[in-house]
């Protein structure tokens, strides 16, 4: 069972990032929960959601403990970075977390997703980086099995972006090289 707390301002594409992880993980078998949270506010906003995924039912969405926190930007990982379990991980955005004290019992994974996904002319994108980084570090799911998901999942939405898998796979490889 993994628990994964996506989180960052609205806008940044948290709750697509962990409706996508619930959707393509479903669909490969996994057993999932997915409790959103934002604030009124919306873009600009805090927002985040908490996720649950296994192999056996889940009969609780809830948990005290964070295995794996995709944190897009400083408050998030703030807010969260105490909660992740010792030998957790921490997909940090390092386009927008900039540095600081984290953890030395948790793994951190330093991505610049915001700048990938300029590079690859796909500003919207930089979730999907986070979303394979957080694949490549847990392996919770085959990457290339996630990523026809994630083009499945928007090719059922009439929204086909080619680049949306080149940035999914961009943050897987920049996981394996971190």
């Amino acid at each position: 069972m993994l628990s994964i707390t996506c989180a960052g301002f609205g806008g940044q594409g948290v709750l697509t990032a962990g409706l996508l992880l619930a959707h393509v993980s479903m669909e490969s078998g996994k057993e999932i929960t997915w409790v959103p949270s934002y604030g009124s506010e919306m873009r600009g906003g805090t927002a985040s959601c908490r996720l649950r995924i296994g192999d056996e039912p889940i009969l609780n969405p809830f948990f005290s403990a964070i295995d794996a926190l995709i944190g897009m930007n400083q408050d998030s990982v703030d807010t969260f970075q105490g909660a992740i379990a010792p030998g957790g991980v921490l997909i940090a955005n390092s386009s927008m977390v900039r540095g600081g004290a984290f953890r030395d019992d948790i793994r951190v994974v330093e991505v610049p997703a915001t700048e990938i996904a300029g590079e690859l002319k796909n500003p919207r994108g930089a979730n999907l980086v986070m979303l394979g980084a957080v694949i490549g570090a847990t392996g919770l799911v085959d990457a290339e099995e996630f990523a026809d998901g994630i083009d499945a999942y928007f090719n059922k939405k009439g929204r086909n972006n080619p680049l949306n898998r080149e940035c999914f796979m961009r943050g897987v490889q920049a996981a394996a090289n971190a």
